[in-house]
């Protein structure tokens, strides 16, 4: 079943706000960390350190899937500030000779070179970032970098979605310049009035971690996991049917924004909503 058949599922649950978690970050206002220890990756894409220690990770007030919330504790580890960028996945397939993805458009990869690469499966994203010397980002490090460690609903804080904080909600694709927004930058309109400029960023200073693109990540879905994962760097069960998509795309309602919801789809499954973003061991 396509992923996005769920958000109906989702849209019909009365979502809570999550109880407030001890932070180990550095004081954030409007979703923007303190300070932000950045490095640039192999491909050229800025990447940025997610310090050790613990988080809170899913919900009690979610779909089943995100339940129950628990705490976990992870190593150190980098995560890319930005979503993959078409530009950049342009470089990817002339240099490994692999298939381009059955949407692609070379055209906007060239003159649109910042908007999000979409349209790959979970193998051609996880073969991106081996060839960039990265990993995709487990499940657990994906919601950590989107939320901190204060528990909060979407990246920026508790406050709801609107359209000019998260790319969502766009109905029917139209083209690459009208349906999706640069990853490094953010939306105008309340979202300046409120202090969220640039994209709302999460405390960790990622850009769109809600919408845009939703995302890729490393593991393999079970709807159950939470009831029975490590509480120190969960990797997902062994194996499985489907991978698990975070944070929601420029297609989505806002309940599939949050970002503790979970979706999943088989691995070979394409799509322009679904894009992603690279992750690394930081050797602390």
């Amino acid at each position: 079943m396509i992923y996005r058949c769920l958000w109906w599922v989702g849209v019909m649950v009365l979502m809570g706000v999550s109880a407030l978690d001890a932070a180990d970050l550095p004081a954030a206002k409007n979703g923007t960390a303190a300070s932000v220890d950045t490095i640039k990756g192999k491909d050229g894409a800025s990447i940025i350190l997610i310090p050790a220690g613990a988080f809170l990770m899913g919900s009690n007030e979610g779909l089943p899937n995100e339940r129950p919330e628990h705490t976990v504790t992870l190593n150190a580890y980098y995560i890319d500030q930005f979503e993959v960028t078409a530009g950049y996945y342009q470089k990817f397939i002339e240099s490994s000779k692999r298939d381009l993805p059955p949407t692609w458009d070379d055209e906007a990869a060239q003159t649109l070179s910042d908007r999000p690469a979409v349209g790959m499966s979970w193998t051609d994203a996880a073969a991106y970032c081996k060839w960039a010397g990265r990993r995709l980002p487990t499940e657990a490090e994906w919601e950590k970098a989107a939320r901190g460690t204060d528990g909060r609903r979407y990246p920026w804080g508790h406050m709801q979605p609107f359209v000019d904080i998260a790319n969502y909600n766009r109905g029917l694709w139209v083209s690459e310049a009208i349906t999706l927004v640069p990853v490094n930058s953010g939306l105008e309109g309340m979202s300046v009035r409120h202090g969220l400029k640039e994209g709302g960023k999460s405390s960790y200073g990622l850009f769109h971690m809600a919408g845009n693109a939703a995302e890729w990540v490393a593991d393999w879905y079970d709807r159950e996991y939470y009831q029975k994962s490590p509480d120190k760097n969960p990797t997902g069960r062994a194996t499985g049917e489907k991978r698990v998509i975070r944070g929601g795309s420029w297609a989505d309602l806002p309940t599939a924004l949050r970002v503790t919801a979970r979706f999943s789809a088989e691995p070979d499954f394409e799509d322009r909503t679904i894009g992603f973003r690279c992750a690394m061991d930081s050797g602390e």
